[in-house]
């Protein structure tokens, strides 16, 4: 105390009035709980500067990473009554074997010998096609015998007609010559009559044989005459001719060439009715043999959705499932939009198996026990339906050991995607107002996926 006042206190005396305070003391135990709660404290702000690595959550299943290797439904290709089943749920079926064998339903496939005569029609559809291709390969021939027989006749017909043309010229010619030995006989016999009348120099007989003469004269003009006449009527015919032979004959070859078109459009008919009859056999025969149901590929059938001898399939309708022998296991996961940007194709993933016991520290996963190493494979550029996008985590041999063989597909799945590394203190403040992890360096990307990024952008 600074004993400023004059009064002064005696404690002595106060201490020996005031007994209480002899009985109070610190006691040892709250010492030593103040003690142990520095150190506590001092510990846990130790704590809050330990590294921790951050980590997204998210849950999942397990698939196969080839569609190939995934559960798939067998379907049937045509509508059937089921027959007889080959097969039992759990057995292992190769590639090829039958698992079911079914009928026919349908009453345009009743016939067991619908592909024997469909064959005969093909057969007889083959013979008339042949037949009318020799059809046509005789119209062809007799079409290339009526243009020669055509030529052959009108050049005998033109040559008849300049026959006949010369023959009227030459008729005609002799004509004028002999109208010229008319005139001719014609003065000379004027003369001999006035000799004979008038003047009597000559005797009767002359006049008689210079009057026959001229009458001889005129007769040959009148021969003559009608000699024309009568060539002049044979080129009119030979004209005639020429023009009926070529009417004749054009007739001939049209009709012909009208008969091979109309054989023709048969022949081109038939050959669309045969292929039509073709495809109809290759159908039915394709139809036959889907009557048996077979193994796309080796594997498991899992599961039979159909049951029972003579239940009714429809088209396309699945009969069983079969899980592939021997996928290659990956987990899928699904991730909040947000996420996806901090996440790049071979982060590490740690991940947690429904069924096997496992203690994950996510923020230390040194110290995690029974979980497994796995990295990203694939991420998807697409958003799913549940507004979460999905992961393809595959194992990661060179950090931990191969996923237990064990694994059955569709497994329930719970992961975490492995960041970078920050304090604890940092870590908590995050977690408290809701900020997404940090993210000091950019995801690594592949030569690969560049590549591939370059040619989708190329293609847009």
């Amino acid at each position: 105390m600074l004993e400023i006042s004059n009064e002064k206190i005696d404690y002595r005396e106060i201490d020996e009035k005031v007994h209480s305070l002899k009985t109070l003391s610190p006691p040892k135990n709250a010492r030593r709980l103040a003690y142990i709660l520095v150190i506590l404290f001092s510990m846990l702000v130790g704590v809050l500067f330990l590294p921790w690595q951050q980590n997204i959550n998210a849950t999942g299943k397990v698939t196969a990473l080839s569609p190939a290797d995934r559960p798939q439904e067998v379907q049937s290709t045509i509508a059937g009554r089921i027959k007889e089943w080959r097969i039992q749920e759990g057995q292992f079926v190769k590639k090829g074997d039958t698992l079911v064998v079914i009928t026919e339903v349908k009453a345009d496939y009743f016939d067991p010998n619908l592909l024997k005569r469909l064959q005969e029609q093909v057969d007889a559809k083959k013979d008339g096609l042949q037949a009318n291709q020799g059809k046509v390969q005789a119209l062809e021939q007799q079409i290339s015998a009526l243009q020669d027989a055509q030529r052959f006749s009108l050049d005998k017909a033109r040559n008849k007609y300049e026959q006949s043309k010369l023959k009227v010229i030459s008729d005609s010619t002799n004509l004028d010559a002999q109208r010229v030995q008319y005139d001719i006989a014609k003065r000379q016999f004027s003369r001999y009559d006035s000799l004979y009348r008038n003047d009597g120099l000559i005797s009767r007989t002359d006049w008689e044989k210079r009057q026959l003469k001229l009458q001889n004269t005129y007769a040959k003009v009148v021969a003559l005459q009608n000699k024309l006449l009568i060539s002049r009527n044979e080129l009119i015919n030979a004209s005639i001719q020429l023009n009926s032979l070529t009417a004749e004959y054009n007739s001939k070859i049209s009709k012909s060439e009208s008969e091979k078109s109309s054989t023709l459009a048969y022949v081109a008919s038939s050959r669309g009715d045969l292929s039509k009859l073709k495809t109809k056999y290759a159908n039915i025969e394709i139809r036959n043999q889907q009557y048996y149901i077979m193994a796309p590929q080796d594997g498991y059938l899992v599961k039979a959705q159909k049951s029972g001898v003579g239940e009714m399939l429809k088209e396309n309708e699945a009969i069983a499932t079969i899980m592939p022998a021997a996928p290659a296991m990956a987990v899928e996961l699904m991730v909040k939009a947000r996420d996806v940007p901090l996440i790049a194709k071979g982060r590490h993933v740690r991940i947690e198996f429904d069924g096997w016991p496992a203690l994950q520290v996510s923020g230390w996963p040194s110290v995690s026990v029974g979980t497994f190493g796995g990295e990203v494979r694939v991420i998807d550029y697409v958003i799913s339906k549940g507004g979460k996008y999905r992961l393809l985590v595959t194992p990661d041999p060179k950090r931990d050991g191969n996923w237990p063989k064990q694994l059955r597909v569709g497994s329930g799945v719970y992961g975490w995607v492995m960041l970078n590394d920050v304090p604890i203190w940092y870590e908590l403040w995050r977690q408290l107002n809701g900020f997404p992890p940090s993210l000091y360096e950019e995801p690594v990307v592949s030569d690969k996926d560049e590549k591939k990024t370059k040619k989708a952008e190329k293609s847009k």
